[in-house]
């Protein structure tokens, strides 16, 4: 397969021997600017309800936290230890909890006796649960590896995926390990990790290696364990198949995609596949009634049939603006972008509807709470969006 210049761009976020060829593609990758933007008439306007600061911006540092909500608050973090629980309705900050170490990955969120947590990762290999109601740690964990993956968590199980492979089991309880599995992880790969899922009696997870791994939750022994890419050419760049994106379970089935690699639907108790269908990406996927949503590595979205793997459409208006992954506002799939604006496209056949200007820069995953769209930017600004009126 050809390494493209975009996806060039994509391995500046890599990590590890990868650094010795930042240099090289970089030079290459300046030199392929963002397609310009269309002009649309658009079929509705944006309102930006509330918007709140979150401290200082986030390092560009490719890090792994974006907004969270159990459906009480939203919880958002930054990369200097500063995690905030905001009222979705208004934006009001409710509490707010500092730490000397840095914050990867998360938040994470789960219910508990204790009015439920809120799980972070440090990029010193800690995982911090707070509590849901006032912020207060409740316990933390060292798994002595960077988390660059919000820590998830259900039932009594919170389950953690470090860079380094490895994927653990801890108890919500007190943070004490029950298992640690792990895949060994390629010597180049991109600097990000994919959060696990917990569905059933599995916690499932994407590793740098391209293979997504199901075990049990109760023993942490592997129920399966498939390969979703297999590595491809001649040179490191091109063998990088990274999972990075969380799987998404729907009922008895997972969908996955990954770089350089495909996405594909399969089945949650036994990792065989239904269907794969060639793309690539490392920001993720969602899932509507009849498709699959990908926000590809080339800037591409793209909508597959969820029963057979077929396009449905493809909207190449935004290539090599660094999307989000895809979030479901409503009747629309919205995307933020590299270039700090937040786009909204027609769920049925991908055609523009709006656009905004938000505050900077959009890297994290929007995250949707009724009716709002919430977006972080890497400036350290929650914003609400509202669709507007037609």
């Amino acid at each position: 397969m050809k390494l493209t210049t975009t996806r060039r761009r994509c391995l500046l976020l890599c990590t590890g021997v990868a650094l010795a060829v930042l240099g090289a593609c970089a030079s290459t990758a300046k030199d392929e600017k963002p397609t310009v933007l269309a002009k649309f008439a658009m079929k509705f306007t944006p309102v930006r309800v509330w918007s709140a600061s979150v401290g200082d911006g986030l390092p560009k540092l490719r890090l792994g936290l974006a907004p969270a909500s159990d459906g009480q608050h939203v919880y958002v973090a930054n990369g200097k230890g500063e995690v905030v629980a905001l009222d979705p309705a208004t934006g009001k900050r409710l509490w707010e909890h500092k730490t000397r170490d840095r914050f990867a990955g998360g938040p994470g969120t789960g219910s508990d006796t204790g009015g439920g947590l809120v799980l972070l990762g440090t990029a010193s290999g800690t995982v911090i649960a707070l509590s849901a109601v006032d912020g207060n740690e409740r316990w933390h964990a060292t798994v002595n590896s960077e988390i660059l993956a919000a820590p998830v968590m259900s039932g009594d199980l919170v389950a953690v995926r470090t860079v380094d492979g490895k994927l653990f089991g801890l108890d919500a309880k007190d943070g004490k390990q029950r298992w640690v599995t792990d895949q060994p992880v390629p010597k180049l790969t991109l600097r990000g990790t994919s959060s696990p899922i917990i569905t059933g009696d599995y916690c499932i997870a994407g590793f740098d290696n391209g293979r997504l791994m199901a075990v049990a939750i109760g023993s942490g022994t592997t129920a399966w364990d498939v390969a979703i890419s297999q590595a491809r050419g001649s040179s490191e760049l091109q063998r990088l198949i990274d999972i990075d994106a969380p799987p998404v379970a729907d009922q008895d089935e997972i969908y996955v995609v990954g770089f350089q690699g495909h996405v594909s639907r399969l089945s949650r108790d036994t990792g065989r596949e239904i269907w794969t269908h060639e793309l690539s990406s490392f920001r993720g996927l969602t899932l509507d009634a009849v498709g699959v949503l990908v926000s590809t590595s080339e800037g591409e979205l793209v909508k597959l049939d969820r029963a057979g793997g077929s396009e449905r459409w493809r909207q190449k208006g935004l290539l090599r603006h660094v999307l989000t992954a895809p979030a479901l506002h409503g009747a629309h799939v919205a995307v933020g972008d590299a270039q700090g604006y937040v786009h909204w496209f027609s769920a049925e056949d991908g055609s523009l509807e709006a656009r905004a200007k938000s505050s900077g820069a959009v890297n994290a995953a929007p995250l949707v709470v009724g009716e709002l769209l919430i977006v972080q930017t890497d400036k350290g600004v929650i914003e609400a969006w509202r669709a507007g009126a037609h």
